[in-house]
């Protein structure tokens, strides 16, 4: 399983993500957080998700779960909404190109409250981003 969060303060403003990858029996196999420079919320979430999928691609996954609190994101990526922002096609592009490497993901939205390590990693990294780039 793949828990995958983003944000930006200000949106747009400083962003991060941060993302877990999980065996199937709950051991954390991986755990990252990235500062991305000004972003929207939405970017945040694509990055959060791009680079979630590579560092799972790296740790030998086939199959996925991606969970994540962005019901937009996960949405999109199911097909169940059209991806309209234009920006925001080009980072569901990248998402569905990350894909690649996998035999099978699924896509879940879960309630933030369930989200909390990758939250946690994201908000670390938008306090990084801060300390670079004060906006």
């Amino acid at each position: 399983m793949l828990w995958v969060d983003g944000g930006a303060r200000g949106n747009p403003g400083p962003g991060g993500a941060g993302a877990v990858l999980r065996d199937g029996s709950g051991k954390k196999v991986a755990a990252m957080g990235w500062a991305l420079g000004r972003r929207t919320n939405n970017d945040a979430e694509y990055e959060g998700l791009i680079r979630g999928l590579a560092m799972a691609a790296s740790a030998g996954a086939r199959r996925l779960e991606v969970r994540s609190d962005s019901e937009l994101m996960v949405k999109q990526m199911n097909g169940e909404y059209r991806t309209k922002a234009s920006h925001l096609r080009e980072a569901a592009g990248r998402a569905r190109a990350a894909l690649a490497p996998f035999e099978a993901v699924n896509f879940t939205a879960i309630p933030r409250g369930q989200n909390g390590e990758a939250d946690r990693l994201a908000n670390i990294a938008m306090d990084e981003e801060e300390k670079r780039r004060p906006d």
